[in-house]
């Protein structure tokens, strides 16, 4: 397999490659040492591996994603935790948290090599443009089992906010998420999903009634028979509004 290797750090180039070296089934083409360098290189050497530092100037690399018209497998290097936690919603192979050694990119490499001729449906890429794009999400990736698999955003319910995570409810299943809720809430529809309270999104097409609860707070009625609290400034938009 052929790969590109993308950081700014000279020596973390340097190290890549020499580990890379010992892999026999892999030979690296090219290098980049910033985001718009990794475009032009993964479109024009069409690499089937690119290994992806995520903080680069220019472009950072998952935004190197949006710009790219070849389509290699991906794995993002990081010196951030809080980038790798969401590295499979983000439809990467894998990712490496710096400093790593040569066990790790071994077992990253161990998960390529079951990737290969395997079809992936959807790809890679489209996980990518749908979790980093602009506009509204429409799909959601959650790991099940030892697979990705899309869930339709409209068939939520609610999410939830769990610790660092977020669970999402739908009618058969519960699905943690590897993100915030504000950056979830960022990438909803605002016209079918609201943040009711600092810990909770729901579906507004799901929301039954909202009712009084011990005279003073108000909670949402869900289709599943869920009650969720509503913050009391939510509460007082939802009375003005005449909900």
């Amino acid at each position: 397999m052929t790969v590109v290797v993308a950081d700014d750090e000279s020596v973390a180039r340097a190290g890549m490659r020499d580990m890379l070296a010992g892999v026999e089934w892999l030979r690296v083409i090219g290098e980049a040492t910033n985001g718009p360098a990794a475009v032009e290189a993964i479109n024009r050497l069409k690499p089937d591996l690119a290994f992806l530092d995520i903080q680069m100037p220019g472009l950072l690399g998952t935004d190197v994603i949006r710009h790219i018209t070849h389509q290699p497998f991906v794995i993002f290097t990081t010196a951030f935790a809080q980038h790798a936690a969401s590295a499979f919603e983000l439809g990467a192979v894998d990712y490496l948290l710096k400093p790593f050694g040569h066990e790790r990119l071994a077992k990253s490499l161990e998960r390529v090599r079951s990737a290969i001729g395997e079809p992936v449906s959807p790809s890679a890429i489209d996980r990518l443009r749908e979790t980093l794009g602009t506009g509204p999400m429409t799909r959601l990736f959650v790991r099940s089992g030892n697979n990705v698999v899309p869930v339709a955003v409209g068939s939520v319910i609610r999410f939830e906010a769990d610790g660092d995570y977020v669970v999402a409810h739908t009618d058969s299943a519960r699905h943690m998420l590897h993100l915030s809720l504000n950056r979830l809430e960022a990438r909803l529809d605002p016209k079918k999903f609201a943040r009711i309270h600092r810990a909770h999104i729901v579906n507004m097409d799901r929301v039954t009634a909202f009712r009084r609860h011990n005279r003073t707070k108000l909670v949402a009625e869900l289709s599943d028979g869920t009650r969720v609290p509503v913050s009391r400034e939510r509460a007082k938009e939802i009375r003005d509004a005449g909900v």
